[in-house]
């Protein structure tokens, strides 16, 4: 087991489009961290946002206003970000990084990338990003999809951030699930097999198939990655 490495922070920006809210992605170049993939902007927490005795989702929100204005140009006030929720790799990770998520209704202003640590940015509808990344077109990481995923219903910015206000930011402590390779099964807290995750019940299932969602089996809470046709469970 490896302890955390530190903190992170990351900002959805969003903005109205006639199609309805649309979120900005920022691809990282090949090498480095989440090569090649497009995130939200956003980077490790600095001393500089630590304030003694305060809580790490504090230095957390710092570091988004500084990350986001570093990154894109774009210059937020700690009060515009909202708490999305919280991100915990697995386990078995050498450097893990406590990330969290904040939401903000993007300000006026032109993208002006980081020099060598981006290459690309783009405004998409969210269901247009999870189009993309399923046709090999777009690389995402597990928190930044189902992220995405989680925005695909909402019609307007203020109806997002209205939403998010009326609800706890959540925690994913992910864990992987074995059994169900060749495809990549992550659990979070509320899945059957979340708290014993590494046991036999895909394989025991059937391998491979045993992920298809069945509404007489408990409850589910997991992403299901099959190359880069991913899906979403969880039962209420």
């Amino acid at each position: 087991m490896s302890e955390l490495t530190g903190t992170a922070a990351t900002v959805v920006l969003l903005r109205d489009s006639d199609a309805g809210p649309e979120v900005l992605l920022l691809e990282r170049p090949t090498a480095g961290s989440f090569g090649g993939a497009w995130v939200f902007p956003g980077g490790r927490v600095d001393p500089d946002d630590r304030v003694e005795g305060e809580p790490e989702a504090a230095a957390a929100l710092r570091a988004g206003v500084r990350e986001t204005a570093e990154e894109t140009g774009l210059v937020l006030a700690a009060a515009d970000l909202m708490p999305l929720s919280c991100w915990i790799p697995p386990e078995n990770i050498p450097r893990r990084y406590q990330t969290w998520f904040f939401a903000a209704k993007a300000p006026a202003g032109e993208i002006h990338l980081n020099p060598g640590e981006l290459l690309n940015h783009l405004w998409l509808l969210p269901a247009e990003a999870l189009d993309r990344h399923r046709n090999g077109l777009m690389q995402l990481v597990a928190p930044t999809w189902v992220t995405l995923h989680s925005l695909t219903s909402d019609t307007s910015v203020g109806a997002a951030l209205a939403r998010l206000a009326g609800t706890e930011p959540e925690t994913f402590r992910t864990r992987p699930l074995t059994g169900y390779e060749p495809m990549t099964v992550l659990a979070w807290a509320g899945d059957e097999e979340y708290d014993g995750a590494g046991g036999t019940s895909g394989a025991a299932a059937g391998g491979a198939s045993a992920p298809a969602l069945d509404a007489s089996r408990p409850a589910r809470h997991r992403l299901v990655m099959d190359k880069t046709s991913w899906r979403y469970e969880r039962t209420p």
